[in-house]
């Protein structure tokens, strides 16, 4: 049963006020900068009411989240792949509040390059498998793979690069079934 614009427009608004929280950290963890979330998520929730009469309920913010990675990644190529990153100031104490810990994973994660840090944020950030990154990126479950692995790798060494902690060592999750990472 078709249902009516003004249904649609009233659903569509409840998907905005439930979905914004979380696709806007997840843009902010994918442009590094609260200005380029906000535009970023605004993009998606753009191109996402254009296709609402198609978007199905259960996968809306599914959906939507694909849009984003697709529009992030759009929008790094536009700018031929350069990226600014703001320089990295002496560090607080590890004691300090997790707003330090959250800045500094911003940071790092802006040191990737724009397909490792999509995959990197989906997988682990979003919790989602690895076909569904590959799904919603539109890329192999091996380009998957192999995006996570380096992009968790530049994020360890530029961790212990930038860093007078110990290093990160890697969870049995993102370690390759039977070795070594």
């Amino acid at each position: 049963m078709l249902r009516s614009r003004r249904e649609r427009d009233q659903a569509f608004t409840r998907f905005v006020q439930e979905a914004t929280p979380s696709l806007t950290r997840t843009a902010w963890l994918l442009t590094g900068s609260r200005d380029d979330a906000v535009d970023l998520v605004q993009a998606a929730f753009v191109k996402t009411y254009a296709s609402w009469s198609r978007v199905r309920d259960d996968d809306a913010l599914a959906y939507t989240r694909r849009v984003l990675a697709n529009e992030h990644v759009d929008r790094w190529r536009r700018r031929h792949g350069e990226v600014a990153v703001a320089e990295v100031h002496d560090r607080p104490g590890r004691g300090d509040t997790t707003v330090d810990d959250r800045d500094e994973v911003v940071r790092l994660l802006a040191t990737l390059p724009a397909q490792q840090r999509t995959v990197v944020v989906l997988r682990y950030y979003n919790d989602l498998s690895e076909a569904a990154v590959a799904e919603h990126l539109g890329i192999s479950v091996g380009s998957v793979k192999s995006a996570a692995s380096r992009g968790l790798a530049a994020l360890r060494t530029a961790y212990a690069d930038n860093a007078s902690h110990p290093p990160l060592v890697a969870s049995p999750s993102s370690t390759p079934a039977g070795g070594v990472s």
